[in-house]
């Protein structure tokens, strides 16, 4: 397959000194990326991240079919992520306001691709690049539009005109370190192109779609450490979430450091139950603003989920913050 004059040169940048930056900047200067089939290639997104964790291992699995997302997460022998369609992963998405209207879904690059990839092989997002050796991965994906031009979510038509977006998604995932072996640092770079204008951004930095078991919700208290049962939502509120099972055997959580580019607010934490499609989802959203309008280029959020019994899930993420705070 031959490559794209501008691929090749964001793969060049990739792979420099300058890393992700300088192939970000390559990105905003070219905008476009060409889909012609004769500069078409593919990129395979299989790959295994493994690590021992609590007596068993975390296992992680990325493929091709959601264009480099997680699409399994796996502790002792039990899988967490419900990954039905093209949306329910443990992935990255962003939603973003056209001349000034900010409707859910209506301009949203989502990494694992499109509504209309519905439960197929194959996704609408374009996975650039992607490369991976024991506990890290590190993948940049140009995001498809949730929905396609002329579709609807709700009573809100789908403000794109074309199926893929020119979003870059960069993530960098690191499985465990020593003292935290059930925690994965995922870091992401959304790059937004500088053809387009927006005011408002709603980054999804890292959502997970769970099996419908993992009906237990909880928040992260920041004085103790301890844990709050809370309701099913939907909704949002300031605290990290933990799902798990009743049992709280098995569990997920997550916590972030950072805060919004432009205006210095931490994320917030989203919860969600979904009785008809049977799973449950939690989130940590970024929210940006800017009257004059959203500079183009990049913005980065670092993000700690955590794998285990609740109990193991909850002690890593207090002790992540104690850690944090102790570094200030």
């Amino acid at each position: 397959m031959v490559f794209s004059s501008r691929l090749y040169a964001i793969l060049n940048a990739l792979q420099s000194p300058c890393g992700c930056a300088a192939a970000m900047i390559f990105w905003l200067n070219a905008v476009a990326i060409e889909s012609d089939a004769q500069n078409a290639f593919e990129v395979r997104g299989e790959n295994v991240l493994r690590a021992p964790a609590g007596g068993s291992e975390i296992i992680i699995t990325t493929t091709s079919r959601v264009a480099g997302a997680i699409d399994s997460v796996r502790w002792q022998d039990h899988e967490f992520i419900n990954s039905f369609d093209h949306g329910r992963q443990l992935q990255s998405a962003s939603n973003l306001d056209v001349d000034g209207f900010l409707f859910n879904e209506a301009f949203n690059p989502t990494e694992a691709g499109s509504e209309s990839d519905a439960d197929g092989p194959t996704s609408s997002s374009n996975l650039l690049w992607i490369t991976a050796s024991h506990r890290d991965l590190v993948s940049v994906t140009q995001m498809a539009f949730w929905l396609k031009p002329g579709a609807k979510s709700g009573n809100h038509a789908a403000l794109n005109s074309t199926v893929v977006s020119n979003h870059l998604l960069t993530k960098h995932l690191q499985l465990g370190e020593p003292d935290f072996e059930h925690a994965i640092r995922y870091a992401v770079t959304y790059t937004l192109p500088a053809n387009e204008h927006h005011r408002r951004a709603t980054f999804e930095a890292i959502t997970g779609y769970m099996p419908f078991e993992f009906s237990s919700f909880h928040r992260l208290l920041p004085n103790d450490g301890s844990l709050e049962a809370i309701d099913a939502g939907p909704g949002e509120q300031a605290h990290p979430i933990v799902a798990s099972t009743s049992d709280g055997r098995f569990a997920m959580g997550a916590w972030s450091p950072d805060k919004s580019r432009t205006n210095h607010q931490p994320c917030t934490y989203g919860r969600w139950h979904f009785a008809i499609d049977k799973v449950n989802k939690w989130n940590c959203v970024f929210r940006e603003i800017s009257d004059r309008g959203l500079d183009p280029g990049e913005y980065h959020y670092v993000i700690w989920v955590a794998v285990g019994n609740r109990e193991q899930v909850r002690s890593t993420l207090h002790r992540l913050q104690q850690r944090h705070a102790l570094q200030q």
